[in-house]
């Protein structure tokens, strides 16, 4: 097993959050959580990984063969799935926000009201 897909999986959290950290608008940082969360699927993509593995279709492949695991690609697809899911809803917000404040800077939506 190699590091390089671990730290990959690192250095684009660390850009994602970075940007997160450092944005002065709304938009730009729900992209860059995004971007933060789309480490999540390198990761998991390098846990499940098997060198010399096929896909894990049974019918036709000899017993004992190496195949790659077949839950880490379904927690990968629920990861986009969700990660798709969160954006869409960040942005309506950042969408309501803007037609409530007339602004996407966080710093100047200090005065927010319940």
């Amino acid at each position: 097993m190699t590091l390089l897909p671990f730290l990959a999986a690192g250095w684009i959290f660390l850009v994602g959050l970075y940007g997160m950290v450092t944005s002065r608008n709304l938009v730009h940082a729900v992209g860059c959580l995004a971007v933060a969360q789309s480490s999540t699927y390198v990761l998991l993509l390098a846990v499940g990984y098997r060198r010399g593995g096929t896909a894990p279709v049974f019918a036709d492949i000899p017993v004992g063969s190496t195949v790659v695991d077949p839950v880490v690609q379904a927690l990968v697809l629920t990861d986009v799935v969700v990660g798709a899911t969160v954006t869409a809803l960040l942005l309506s917000l950042v969408i309501q926000i803007r037609k409530r404040t007339g602004t996407l800077d966080p710093e100047a939506l200090t005065g927010l009201k319940g």
